[in-house]
């Protein structure tokens, strides 16, 4: 089956690819490292973090050695950071496990923390020339249009299926070429929106093209529920122009990350009600000037929305409760904060009172 597929995707690819750092290697480490940053990440904003992290840690010996907050700190601001953290313990198997070397194995491979299907046959195929096909999202969309593939593509049936007919496509002499083909042709060319169809190599047998099918497809089954979040977080800063922080801790998002003061509630919550809370009162005391308060920024993730506004105190003391820190305002840029935080760090109108 793959001999016309692959014949027609290959040749496209070789002419028209994107021309990206890690298509020149087969360094193990390198690829795993793309396909890391590349998980929930545009190519043109993975780029530059790619290079970044490549410049600082060139090898898996060099990452294994690193410092969490150092390494969630040139990951800020690409969010997902679990990926970020199952990097640096990843890179310790590597190096005190398997010697240091990327197992060779796609079985091997996938045991490693953050490496699931798709990634671990990225990486068996780029680095060690493996049969082993990919399957991502650009993949699902291309294969369901041009087959004319109506199972949805998050049930078990699905995945079974689209697995199948991916490994039966595969051309098992050059898995490599063929795979960063498909990824790239349905990033490229076969968009979720308005792909060129009338310019596409396969029109001519893409049953989605024919049938008018194509904007409904790939067919999901499930709707992810947003769940809605209000944050209240409290920059408080002290005649010494110092400021307090917290660092998040294992059972919630941004594990590790560092944050101001957070007073979360299940709606909307005045200023006025909020700096007379006793929470509130038991970290800045009774007497603060309220600098700053901040529009509300709407921060999306994957199953949540953020809405959070940002209030600037200064007091004489603070009480450093159990847990807080403290630090120089001065120091703040080197601290690893979530996206949200470092959009209102940036914030000009901050820059002025800071």
């Amino acid at each position: 089956m793959e001999s016309w597929f692959s014949a027609q995707i290959g040749k496209w690819y070789l002419k028209s690819k994107r021309d990206l750092p890690w298509r020149h290697t087969t360094n193990p480490y390198h690829i795993w490292l793309s396909e890391i940053i590349l998980q929930q990440t545009q190519v043109a904003q993975g780029l530059a973090y790619y290079n970044r992290f490549i410049l600082k840690y060139p090898t898996v010996n060099d990452l294994a050695a690193a410092k969490e907050d150092e390494v969630l700190k040139l990951w800020q601001g690409l969010g997902y950071y679990s990926r970020a953290r199952n990097l640096l313990f990843t890179a310790n198997v590597v190096v005190q496990k398997h010697k240091g070397l990327f197992p060779a194995n796609h079985a091997q491979i996938k045991d490693l923390k953050g490496i699931g299907e798709y990634t671990a046959a990225a990486i068996a195929s780029f680095a060690f020339n493996l049969p082993h096909a990919v399957v991502d999202g650009n993949v699902y969309r291309l294969l369901s249009r041009l087959f004319g593939i109506k199972t949805p593509i998050d049930s078990t049936q699905g995945k079974k299926m689209f697995s199948e007919l991916a490994q039966n496509l595969l051309n098992r002499k050059n898995p490599a070429l063929h795979n960063q083909a498909i990824m790239e042709f349905g990033s490229q060319f076969c968009k979720p929106t308005r792909p060129d169809c009338k310019h596409c190599i396969f029109n001519n047998k893409c049953e989605a093209y024919k049938n008018g099918w194509v904007e409904g497809l790939p067919l999901k089954t499930k709707k992810t529920k947003v769940k809605k979040r209000y944050f209240n977080y409290v920059l408080i800063i002290d005649q010494n122009n110092n400021a307090l922080l917290n660092r998040r801790g294992q059972s919630d998002i941004w594990q590790g990350l560092y944050e101001f003061v957070l007073f979360e509630n299940s709606q909307p919550v005045l200023p006025a009600d909020l700096y007379q809370s006793n929470e509130l009162l038991k970290v800045c005391g009774r007497e603060f000037d309220v600098l700053h308060v901040s529009k509300t920024f709407k921060h999306i993730l994957s199953h949540q929305q953020l809405m959070a506004v940002f209030h600037v105190i200064r007091v004489k003391k603070f009480v450093l409760k159990k847990g807080l820190i403290k630090t120089d305002i001065k120091n703040l840029t080197g601290f690893a904060f979530p996206r949200l935080i470092e959009k209102f760090l940036n914030e000009p109108e901050l820059k002025e009172i800071l």
